[in-house]
């Protein structure tokens, strides 16, 4: 097929899609009112236009802007002056007075400055040097990356930019694509986080369950969180038996084959850009590395009130996670940047000039933020919250061994369309703990790690995500080619999940759901790469 044919698609698929979205606001005009919205299943339209424009039209942010625009007219009932008003007020203006939101974009402009002053400082070079001599393959490059993500387990956020600024330089010099790199840093994130105990998101579960002892609870689900456990599996079967399939084989053929490792046109970020220092060393890069990981872990602990007289696990498990990591990162930035200045790696002039420079390669990520929260709060003022815990509460009494399924679906449906995993705990959690914590405490483990599961499945795929949107950030990579990518190997996986919770809901046990989806999973894997070969 030509590319002109290809284009031609494209515009078709753009034009049917749009004329979908208008028939969507012309049937809500005519057949609802502003209170019948309410509480319904119109809630969760916005961020599924959204989803769907980006998708078909691959331009994200317009795509954001129609689905808080749709949900503006809708709570406002088409009054053109209510929906500006929401838009702004109840949208942008409140998210960004949210301290938990500043706190993550301060982080995310402070890591953006770091890797500034690493590369400019020929931190970043000479680590690639090393690696090039050390990590000679793409398989060992992936693997690398893939246990460095799963070492930084501490918090999602902290994995993705990170990971991403320790390991792009060595992808690149192993010809991985940025799409596999992202992948690999998603993958690493929120499914490692989930099944930590000591972190950021074993502290937030936790606080979703009353009566019980949370982290006690949290322990017991990890070995029934199917989705995450199976994601980390497929980053090893994947690199292992060096198979892709789907758009990412596309990404990585042609990084493989022609040293494109952004298959389309489009930079948003830049490429990366070399230092004119040559005498760069690997503490340059390590350095600033180590600091973050340290002074982060010890701003989460702060927060949670560990130099009160907390103890460890309860102060990180009552820690706030972007005022910690925003702590952490400030004071590792001011000791890297006297690092640099007092072993005169770099002028101060210059190491000023890095810090704009840093702040500009994180714009994008930032928009696409301040979209992706605005639209959620356009989705939680419409009741899809409500709309959501009544759905799974009506159908917790019918077939109560498929139950765990069932909850992992609603869980990635609304995880997907809401762009956000722990909303979608603070939902689900609480009503299945309510339902079974009485009547069977079984059940109530498998629902709650469903719930968790699905969460985190949704969250993986969704371009709204705001895990999703920093692994891309980190990976430098387009963030659509970064969602379409990975689409089909988290719905794979999904799948696979789905079936596994089917098993455990009547068996009772995650050891035998568990071990048949990982042999499943690597047949199916054996498959495409069987049939890619014929």
């Amino acid at each position: 097929m030509t590319k002109k044919i290809q284009r031609q698609i494209r515009s078709l698929l753009r034009i049917f899609t749009l004329g979908l979205v208008l028939l969507f606001l012309f049937a809500a005009y005519f057949f609802t009112t502003k209170d019948t919205v309410q509480q319904s299943i119109w809630s969760l339209f916005p961020p599924l236009i959204a989803i769907a424009l980006a998708l078909v039209t691959k331009e994200v942010y317009s795509s954001l802007f129609l689905g808080i625009l749709s949900g503006a007219l809708l709570f406002s009932g088409y009054n053109p002056e209510q929906s500006i008003n929401h838009i702004f007020k109840e949208g942008i203006f409140k998210v960004l007075s949210d301290t938990g939101n500043v706190g993550i974009l301060c982080f995310l402009v402070i890591l953006g400055m770091m890797v500034q002053l690493m590369n400019k400082t020929g931190g970043s070079r000479a680590f690639g040097n090393w690696a090039r001599t050390h990590i000679k393959t793409r398989r060992a490059s992936m693997f690398a990356t893939m246990v460095l993500g799963c070492l930084i387990f501490i918090d999602d956020y902290f994995n993705c930019l990170t990971v991403g600024s320790v390991m792009l330089p060595v992808s690149d010099e192993a010809r991985v694509s940025r799409a596999k790199l992202a992948y690999l840093i998603d993958t690493t994130a929120a499914p490692v986080c989930i099944i930590a105990p000591i972190s950021s998101w074993a502290a937030a579960v936790s606080g979703f369950v009353e009566g019980e002892n949370g982290m006690k609870l949290f322990v017991e689900t990890i070995p029934y969180n199917f989705y995450a456990l199976l994601s980390i599996c497929m980053m090893i079967f994947l690199i292992a038996l060096k198979v892709d399939f789907g758009p990412m084989a596309i990404h990585e053929k042609n990084a493989m084959e022609k040293g494109d490792l952004f298959t389309t046109e489009e930079r948003p970020y830049g490429e990366r850009e070399e230092s004119e220092y040559a005498e760069g060393k690997i503490m340059d890069m390590l350095f600033p590395v180590i600091s973050l990981v340290i002074f982060c872990v010890i701003g989460m602990i702060y927060s949670g009130g560990f130099f009160s007289g907390t103890d460890f696990v309860t102060a990180f498990s009552q820690s706030d996670a972007p005022t910690g990591l925003v702590f952490g990162s400030f004071t590792a930035l001011l000791l890297t940047l006297l690092y640099y200045l007092l072993r005169k790696s770099i002028s101060f002039q210059t190491a000023m000039e890095c810090l704009p420079e840093g702040f500009k390669q994180m714009v994008p990520a930032i928009l696409i933020l301040t979209f992706a929260w605005s639209l959620k709060a356009m989705t939680d003022s419409l009741g899809a919250r409500e709309f959501v815990a009544g759905l799974v509460q009506g159908s917790a009494g019918a077939m109560l061994s498929l139950l765990p399924a069932f909850v992992f679906l609603i869980a990635v449906g609304l995880s997907f369309a809401t762009g956000t995993s722990w909303g979608t705990f603070g939902i689900l959690i609480p009503i299945v703990v309510g339902v079974f914590q009485k009547t069977d405490y079984s059940m109530m483990i498998l629902a709650m790690s469903a719930c968790m599961a699905g969460a985190v499945c949704g969250d993986h795929c969704s371009p709204i995500s705001d895990t999703t949107i920093m692994s891309s950030a980190g990976a430098q990579c387009v963030h659509l080619n970064h969602v379409s990518t990975q689409l089909p190997y988290a719905l794979l996986v999904a799948t696979v999940s789905v079936f596994a919770y089917i098993l455990a809901g009547f068996l009772k046990s995650p050891w035998l759901p568990l071990c048949v989806a990982t042999v499943l999973l690597f047949v199916i894997l054996m498959e495409i790469k069987r049939r890619q070969k014929v």
